[in-house]
């Protein structure tokens, strides 16, 4: 066998050693029937590193840093997330080891169940907080656009740090509980939904986090443009980590959904930021 491809099997031995190790915790953690699903998935892995190990001879040993890493994701983020990623990750893995079919007989039946078998039971993982995923893109969204707009406009309209975050603390603290009554009204109206409280919850916690994250800076520097400045970063850090999120767990393409939210918030605060700038200039208001 070519040395190129021991080499080849000898890698994709220690992911799939190190996967196993993944799903292995991750399921001593969840238990139930998710955990029954991951420890499904552990064994097809730890099977799959035993084919290759038949080739290179040598006994795997998983990558701690990468177990422990996925372990705390898995804590934050939650199984689909992790699965999805990983999944994600031997995708791309595939097509490198599509020219292993030829010398190693297995890799194409492995291949094919790495594709659909465990998808099919990533699948089957259910999870309670992405039933609420919606609410949870709606309250940060809404955050996002309204209080970075705000916190804009406040900044050159009333000059003050004080002020600003004290303003934008009562703005913010007010929309969190109108779009929770609002999500709860919207859920409880709709035919077959069985949880309206959570969805005002998951909607409410995510809108304040949000405010938090972007009233910070507020509170940590003297300067309201300084301030505002890392407003507009930490808006932008919670975009991207949302969003990504989101992608993941969706499977979907994560570019467009990025572009398209940090162009609106960021275009929204920017407006704001002129109406504050007028409404300073034009009509003589100065705090």
């Amino acid at each position: 066998m070519r040395e190129s491809t021991l080499q080849l099997l000898e890698e994709m031995q220690i992911n799939e050693k190190t996967d196993s190790e993944i799903y292995t915790r991750l399921a001593r953690r969840v238990g139930g029937e998710n955990g029954e699903v991951l420890r499904r998935m552990a064994a097809d892995e730890a099977r799959h590193c035993e084919v290759w190990s038949r080739y290179t001879g040598k006994k795997a040993e998983a990558k701690r840093l990468k177990v422990f890493f996925y372990g705390v994701l898995g804590w934050i983020f939650g199984l689909t997330f992790v699965i999805n990623l990983l999944e994600s990750g031997e995708d791309g893995a595939g097509k490198r080891y599509a020219g292993l079919i030829e010398d190693v007989p297995e890799a194409k039946g492995i291949m094919e169940e790495e594709e659909i078998h465990e998808r099919r039971l990533a699948e089957m993982v259910d999870e309670e907080r992405l039933k609420y995923i919606g609410s949870m893109v709606l309250g940060l969204n809404d955050a996002l656009v309204e209080l970075t707009g705000a916190l804009a406009g406040f900044t050159l309209a009333l000059g003050s740090n004080d002020t600003v975050g004290l303003a934008g603390f009562i703005t913010g603290v007010s929309a969190t509980l109108s779009m929770a009554a609002s999500e709860y009204l919207s859920k409880k109206a709709e035919p077959g939904e069985k949880h309206p409280l959570k969805a005002a919850v998951y909607t409410g916690i995510a809108y304040m986090i949000t405010v938090a994250l972007l009233l910070l800076p507020y509170g940590v520097f003297s300067s309201p443009y300084l301030a505002l400045l890392f407003c507009l970063f930490n808006a932008g850090c919670i975009i991207c980590l949302f969003t990504f999120f989101v992608a993941v767990v969706r499977r979907e393409a994560f570019r467009p959904q990025f572009v398209e939210m940090l162009s609106i918030s960021f275009g929204v605060a920017a407006i704001s930021f002129f109406i504050g700038w007028a409404a300073k200039t034009w009509m003589g208001i100065d705090m």
